[in-house]
């Protein structure tokens, strides 16, 4: 999924999307539930870690901006 369509989903706390998957409407047997844990896991975990890449580049970004202007 593009930055874009995860920008545009609702965001739900971890603990709550964990909650869905085990308390979900369908039963999931040990694999099923483990696969899809770890792929929700594995997920925000890539998200978090380019938000912060953007993050450190923005700042990186500001202070070259800084350093020619001075």
């Amino acid at each position: 999924m593009t930055q874009q369509a995860e920008a545009s989903r609702p965001h739900i706390p971890l603990q709550d999307r964990l909650r869905q998957l085990l308390e979900g409407p369908a039963a999931l047997d040990k694999r099923a539930l483990l696969g899809t844990l770890c792929a929700e896991v594995t997920r925000r975990e890539t998200l978090a870690y380019a938000v912060g890449w953007n993050d450190a580049l923005a700042t990186t970004r500001r202070d070259a901006h800084r350093d020619e202007d001075a």
